[in-house]
């Protein structure tokens, strides 16, 4: 087979380096991503790849929840059924060591692997070798409406209390008009209530596990992480708040309907766009909130295109993967979106754009995901890495499982009480069977 490197030159007269040892023959690659808007924006300017290549794509966009199913049992099988994934800082250094994802290490170096912030590549490299490229990069912080606030008589600190968020959400909160006080995550998933919960259990001096590998939801942290949230949720928050992940809450605030809302940094875009959110000209950014115990309640993710071994189009896969997370990529949507639209997170280079400084949510993600220590999380030591999750393969299982416990307390089919003791006990019960305790 010829290989090739290509510069690709869009309608727009934009150079797009393709990254690229691309076929001189034209195949078909299948790419499974997540129905997130960053992503849905890749779909439609993907043709101009296409084009200038002459492969072509057969997209599977699907829900979060839904996107991690299929991907994990078609690597785990060897299916070959994708040739690019999107994946995250949980799968990559997992899949990585088990040989199941291609290195990218042979990127060109007009890619610039350098340039991805330290932060993000540490997550997606084993052993020096890089086994996704970050589309985006995120943390988690609150965003807030500023005229909700002030109308409040209130004012946001740069780096809030959890306290001082539920009081503000009851303040905010008005019901007849069905304004909400706080949204956050309550739909079951590891990557979705767990997620959040995971990560703010973090600021309240919880741990998943001790140094032993032993369950730790039968501790006073965890009750109080849970009753804080529940409360807080049946006080300030939307009803049928337990159903709601990331796209529903995105929905609520875009619509007026929530006063606060503490989830992704990537989310900044989409509800600053007057296009999409009508309340885009009043909004803020503060930091995830915390208890004065030293971890903040935020989480460090990277949304990730990797390219998995059983692949049988290896250099159509990594030339789209080149493309989609260049930083010429990243000069296309500036210029057919704005640059307040174009993927956060990834690159230092894209900090120091003058361009991309002035947009108003900029300095809060960095700052966000610069706060964030997959090494420390916790207020005590744990044999884990991860924020709002625990690095081994168990994980999204039992994290599932607790979430779907979690899910309940909050909709209020079970108490608050019988879902951490329901926790505990699967919890120990899978990490026994999995040979990590007696």
């Amino acid at each position: 087979m010829i290989i090739r490197r290509a510069l690709l030159n869009t309608a727009a007269g934009i150079g797009l380096v393709a990254g690229i040892t691309s076929a001189v023959s034209a195949e078909e690659i299948t790419i499974a991503t997540v129905n997130n808007g960053d992503m849905i924006r890749m779909q439609e300017l993907s043709s101009q790849w296409e084009e200038a290549t002459g492969n072509t794509i057969e997209w599977a966009v699907l829900e979060e929840n839904a996107l991690r199913q299929r991907v994990t049992t078609d690597i785990a099988t060897g299916g070959g059924q994708y040739d690019v994934m999107t994946i995250g800082t949980y799968e990559v250094p997992i899949w990585g060591k088990q040989g199941w994802l291609m290195s990218l290490n042979d990127l060109p170096a007009e890619w610039d692997q350098a340039d991805i912030l330290p932060a993000i590549a540490g997550g997606l490299t084993v052993e020096g070798e890089l086994y996704a490229a970050p589309f985006y990069g995120e943390s988690s912080m609150v965003m807030y409406r500023t005229d909700l606030m002030e109308a409040a008589g209130l004012e946001m600190p740069e780096a809030p209390t959890w306290t001082f968020i539920r009081e503000a959400a009851a303040e905010m909160t008005d019901r007849e008009n069905e304004i909400y006080g706080i949204c956050a995550r309550g739909k079951a998933g590891w990557g979705e209530n767990m997620a959040f919960l995971t990560a703010m259990s973090n600021s309240f001096g919880a741990r998943w596990f001790d140094e032993e590998w032993n369950a730790q939801f039968d501790g006073e942290a965890w009750a109080n992480t849970l009753n804080f949230y529940v409360d807080m949720m049946n006080e300030s928050g939307p009803p049928g708040a337990s159903s709601n992940g990331f796209n529903e809450n995105l929905t609520l605030f875009q619509t007026g309907k929530c006063g606060m809302w503490i989830d992704a940094t990537v989310a900044a875009s989409f509800i600053t766009n007057p296009n999409d959110s009508q309340v885009a000209d009043s909004v803020g950014f503060a930091l995830a909130p915390d208890n004065g115990l030293g971890p903040r309640g935020n989480w460090l993710w990277a949304w990730s295109l990797a390219v998995p071994t059983s692949t049988d189009a290896p250099d159509a896969a990594k030339s789209f993967v080149a493309w989609a997370t260049s930083k010429e990529y990243t000069e296309l949507v500036a210029e057919n979106e704005g640059w307040a639209n174009v993927p956060p997170g990834t690159r230092t280079s894209l900090y120091e754009n003058p361009n991309y400084a002035s947009v108003p949510f900029a300095k809060m993600t960095l700052d966000s995901i610069n706060s964030a220590d997959p090494n420390n999380p916790t207020v005590d030591p744990v044999p884990y890495t991860g924020v709002q999750f625990v690095a081994i393969p168990e994980f999204q299982g039992i994290a599932t499982a607790v979430g779907q416990q979690f899910s309940a307390a909050l909709a209020g089919t079970t108490s608050v009480e019988d879902a951490l003791a329901n926790a505990q006990e699967l919890t120990t019960s899978e990490m026994q069977d999995a040979g990590y305790q007696d």
